[in-house]
């Protein structure tokens, strides 16, 4: 019989006869198509291999034949609690450590900076009244109104200064700061010019004294005003962060009581055992730990709400009020230095005292005035409401002491007798100045206590914040070994 003849393949397959087994080449090329796929639209075909599964699969044949046994069924559940029990400990520290950590910046950086911010504001304000109080008196100025506006000048240089180094450069309050620091130098140069033609008797002073008071009005103050705003901001997302409820802890505590349950409850249905000590023991550990975490949540809440309410949110108003104040003294003064020159200044009182205390009349009920004194009055807490009111009280008389002051120079043509009613260097105690005064130290003594109160109550929450974050991390651990030693002491039952 004639050898058929191949075709030089040196591994061809020889195509198997009817009724035999393939042979090893055919089985072997039937092996590789069948495990070779072919992608579509891929250059010359591509082979495309599955990836293999046999891992996979042996890890799930383990799994279901452990969960066929009771000891399998065991070791599971205390793997799934131990997992469990220590993800509450941990999550519930880690949520209240960001709390701390909110209610630190509430107590050392937030709430210092947000008032600092606003003595910026007040100092500011304060220096440019008191320098147009010494140019009035002019050679009479008495040392402790010179010494009061370059403290306060240099009160101001010192905060923008700190707020700065402790600002973080993506702050918004960063472009405030930066002209404050820019500006401030120019002013004071303005001033001192001003001072010393006032001095000589040039009357070019009141010029500069006017432009001076325009740089401050347009330029610092409202700088001023928008540093206090960026930091009464970041003071608010503080005071949120830090007042948050851990609801990922609470949902986590839930779902862990609820998973301890499941396994007594299973462990009772097949063993007839009413109580399983380390169970019981992981399951009471979450619940010391949930409870404790309940309580510092409702005792830190109400700190921070407390120091909120009778500090923070009472300091905002009051040193909104205090900077009305300032306004309308300046421009009383301004109207004074420029001599009836223009109406400019006294449509500039009208405006603050409208704001400060409304259209009302001294007689008018606090309740029924609106403003920024009364609001400030409304907000203070008890210790502080007697120095408000009392700030009221004065600004009333100061008040009616300005309306004389200007009747005398409208209605007399007596400007020194204006002059003499609302500045004098002798220290008379009926004037205009005086009262201003005695309104501004009444509100300072009010802002002092409610400074005061903000410190004793929010400082310390952090810490306690802190000690229920390690308390829940331990409590979590500990559940997690009670877990395991009372499910192993029902493992040992098999053994």
């Amino acid at each position: 019989m004639a050898t058929p003849v191949g075709n030089g393949a040196p591994n061809a397959a020889v195509p198997a006869r009817p009724g035999r087994p393939p042979g090893p080449a055919a089985a072997t090329a039937t092996a590789t198509a069948t495990a070779t796929l072919v992608q579509p639209g891929r250059p010359g075909g591509a082979p495309v291999r599955r990836p293999p599964t046999a891992a996979v699969t042996g890890v799930r044949a383990r799994l279901a034949q452990a969960t066929r046994t009771a000891p399998g069924r065991l070791r599971l559940a205390g793997a799934v609690l131990a997992v469990l029990t220590v993800a509450f400990g941990g999550l519930t520290a880690w949520q209240l450590e960001t709390r701390a950590e909110a209610a630190d910046r509430v107590v050392s950086y937030s709430q210092p900076l947000s008032r600092d911010a606003a003595e910026i504001h007040r100092n500011l304000a304060d220096a440019a009244t008191t320098a147009a109080s010494g140019f009035l008196l002019a050679g009479a100025e008495p040392k402790d109104v010179r010494d009061r506006y370059e403290q306060d000048l240099a009160t101001a240089a010192r905060l923008v200064a700190e707020a700065a180094a402790r600002t973080t450069s993506t702050s918004p309050a960063q472009d405030s700061l930066a002209r404050l620091n820019q500006q401030l130098p120019v002013y004071a140069g303005l001033v001192e010019t001003a001072r010393a033609d006032n001095r000589q008797g040039i009357p070019l002073g009141g010029a500069y004294l006017r432009y001076a008071s325009e740089q401050m009005q347009t330029v610092l103050l409202p700088a001023a005003a928008e540093l206090a705003t960026a930091e009464n901001d970041e003071l608010a997302a503080d005071y949120a962060a830090a007042k948050s409820v851990p609801w990922g802890a609470y949902g986590l505590a839930v779902l862990t009581l609820a998973a301890l349950a499941w396994v007594q409850l299973t462990l009772f249905r097949r063993t007839n055992r009413v109580f399983n000590i380390g169970l019981l023991g992981a399951t009471a550990a979450v619940l010391a730990g949930a409870l404790w975490l309940t309580v510092t949540g409702l005792t830190t809440n109400a700190a921070l709400k407390s120091s909120d309410r009778e500090g923070a949110t009472p300091l905002r108003a009051l040193n909104s009020a205090r900077v009305d104040v300032l306004t309308a003294r300046l421009a009383e003064n301004l109207h004074l230095v420029a001599r009836g020159s223009t109406t400019k200044y006294a449509d500039q009182w009208t405006k603050a005292t409208e704001h400060l205390d409304g259209a009302a009349a001294k007689d008018d009920p606090l309740e029924r005035r609106t403003g920024s004194l009364p609001e400030a009055v409304r907000l203070a807490p008890p210790t502080a409401g007697p120095g408000v009111r009392e700030a009221v009280k004065q600004f009333d008389l100061w008040h009616e002491r300005h309306d004389a002051a200007r009747k005398l120079e409208v209605d007399n043509a007596d400007y020194q007798g204006a002059l003499d009613a609302t500045v004098t260097a002798d220290g008379n105690t009926s004037t205009a100045d005086a009262f201003f005064n005695a309104t501004d130290r009444a509100l300072a003594r009010a802002a002092d206590i409610e400074q005061d109160r903000f410190k004793r109550s929010a400082e310390g929450t952090g810490g306690d914040l802190r000690t229920t974050a390690v308390a829940a991390a331990l409590l979590g651990l500990v559940a997690a070994a009670a877990a395991l030693r009372g499910l192993g002491r029902r493992l040992a039952e098999y053994r």
